[in-house]
């Protein structure tokens, strides 16, 4: 049997031996070739759509180190571990924390910190007391010291706060217990904190008060920490190292 395509619609034929379509197929397949153009269309070259994870990179920051001291420090015969600090999970990020409230903890928008705040916080303090120049048998736990002294600290505060009716202020605050080795006896135990208000309420000024204000508490760890160590030394509790 023979098909005419003269009842057809313009621009549609039937080859010889295929059944006409029903109008309702034709629709789907037509439905189906236009679906599958769209991917071809949101992937061509010039479109603007977005894609997750793309988009300038967040801008990343890092504190610096103290290098003035007072000059009446005594010099450290003995070994020191410095622990990294340890901090609440609100702190232990690379975020750049904020507060506009005491109870609530926020996070500056693309940016933050080169490192998680305890490791750059311990990077600095072993270089501040470097830069002392007191001391020389110094390093973090990993590269197995034999200590006389463990350092441990608690970084508590590392924020910015909006609440107090002016500029944000850094908020630095940390807990440093100096451990007697072998014995593992704490000989001294301080809470150093220290606020200095933003020039701006712009990040930049922020970066520069975390500084000032990590810088401080910085040094004064450094201090309290070659002075009490000297006094345990002095009442012969640790071992010394020998003197070459």
């Amino acid at each position: 049997m023979k098909h005419s395509n003269k009842n057809l619609p313009a621009g549609l034929s039937v080859e010889p031996g295929t059944p006409p379509a029903s109008g309702a197929a034709e629709g789907r397949r037509r439905l189906l070739r236009a679906m599958a153009a769209l991917p071809v269309v949101a992937l061509a070259p010039g479109c603007n759509l977005a894609v997750p994870g793309q988009g300038p990179p967040p801008d990343l920051f890092r504190l610096t180190p103290k290098s003035s001291f007072r000059d009446d420090l005594p010099e450290a015969r003995w070994q020191l571990i410095l622990e990294a600090p340890i901090a609440n999970a609100g702190l232990n990020t690379t975020r750049i924390a904020l507060q506009r409230n005491p109870t609530q903890l926020e996070y500056y928008a693309r940016s933050g910190w080169a490192d998680r705040a305890p490791l750059m916080v311990q990077t600095l303090m072993i270089e501040s007391f470097e830069n002392s120049g007191k001391i020389v048998s110094i390093g973090r736990e990993s590269v197995g010291l034999r200590a006389d002294f463990i350092l441990k600290t608690e970084l508590r505060e590392f924020q910015a706060i909006y609440y107090n009716n002016g500029k944000p202020q850094a908020w630095v605050g940390l807990n440093a217990k100096l451990v007697q080795m072998p014995r593992r006896s704490i000989v001294a135990s301080q809470s150093f904190q220290y606020f200095v208000e933003s020039e701006a309420d712009q990040l930049g000024a922020v970066i520069v008060a975390f500084d000032e204000a990590l810088g401080k508490v910085m040094r004064q760890i450094v201090e309290w920490t070659l002075i009490e160590g000297d006094v345990a030394v002095s009442q012969g509790r640790p071992r010394l190292r020998p003197e070459s």
